[in-house]
């Protein structure tokens, strides 16, 4: 009867990673000492790019080890497969040594693939992609609006990659990226988890954003985001991360620090907005619980989880 395993999911500044740390240590004083936190940030995953990315500290992380962060260099790639792969084989490390696995994190995506598997899509053809990314990008937006309006109402305009990979699925395959996700949504959620979604208001999240923001640049963010631009560490994917992409164009000379400080808000606070619509299409998956942050001690949620915990398991239903 092993309770299942926690899915910590929020707006970017939401709170996730120190509710997941008090999470987990209510479990392990639950009596499962082998209880590890498991990241599900595509960002974290990148050694060095700590302040950034919201990194726990040594410190923040009371003791308890957060798997799949540092998992590899800023100039590598890394894919949402590649991250469901090793998320499960923590998984079931944590799980053989008497652990419940506590999940938290904000990319979305990862949790959908973990929750009900990996979107199957066509392999990626690189003549195809190689045109779509030279295309004029107001004539590419407009393809995008044209053909999949759906995935272009979730796809920031200056998202070439997304934009790219939408509009390569629809010329593979004939059929929308959208139409393919829809019949992805339908899948069977896995039976060892439990969804928790922290929400919050966009006023109260935004709010949130911007003293992370100040308190990122406080800490060093710049001297650290100049010193991997300066050695050239960057790769494709993690130059793309906010606040290094926005930091990058400041050392680049396209805008002053404190235009770049705005862009950061501004991105980050566009983010959330998007994750809040991929959080509306996980609230869809039964018995997931949501918990209204605005005026919740994190404490008092973090008691709330580790109670709906230890009241479910594996063989409940």
């Amino acid at each position: 009867m092993l309770p299942r395993m926690p899915v910590i999911v929020g707006p970017t500044a939401g709170g996730k990673t120190g509710i997941a740390v008090r999470v987990a240590h209510a479990l392990r004083d639950a009596g499962y000492p082998g209880t590890e936190i498991v990241s599900a940030d595509s960002m974290m995953v990148y050694r060095s790019m700590d302040i950034g990315t919201a990194k726990p500290t040594e410190e923040e992380r009371e003791g308890i080890t957060h798997r799949l962060i540092d998992v590899v260099r800023p100039d590598d790639s890394f894919s949402v497969s590649q991250w469901l792969n090793l998320a499960d084989t923590a998984i079931e490390d944590i799980r053989a040594r008497n652990g419940i696995p506590v999940v938290a994190g904000g990319t979305h995506l990862f949790i959908k693939a973990l929750l009900e598997g990996l979107f199957d899509g066509p392999s990626s053809d690189e003549a195809l992609r190689a045109e779509l990314t030279a295309m004029d990008s107001a004539e590419r937006r407009a393809m995008l609006e044209r053909v999949d309006p759906d995935a272009a109402a979730r796809i920031h305009t200056n998202d070439v990659r997304r934009t790219v990979r939408a509009l390569e699925v629809w010329k593979l395959t004939g059929t929308p990226l959208s139409e393919h996700q829809k019949e992805w949504d339908a899948g069977a959620p896995r039976e060892d988890a439990l969804l928790v979604g922290l929400v919050w208001t966009s006023e109260a999240v935004n709010k949130r954003i911007n003293a992370r923001v100040k308190q990122m640049l406080d800490e060093g963010f710049l001297d650290e985001c100049r010193g991997l631009w300066e050695a050239g560490a960057f790769g494709d994917q993690s130059r793309e991360a906010l606040g290094y992409k926005q930091l990058i164009s400041h050392f680049e000379g396209a805008c002053a620090l404190d235009e770049a400080t705005e862009r950061i808000k501004i991105e980050t606070r566009r983010f959330a907005k998007n994750q809040r619509t991929w959080l509306r299409r996980l609230r869809t998956i039964p018995g997931s619980r949501w918990i209204e942050m605005d005026d919740v001690d994190p404490k008092n949620a973090s008691d709330e989880i580790a109670r709906a915990v230890l009241g479910t398991s594996l063989l409940s239903g």
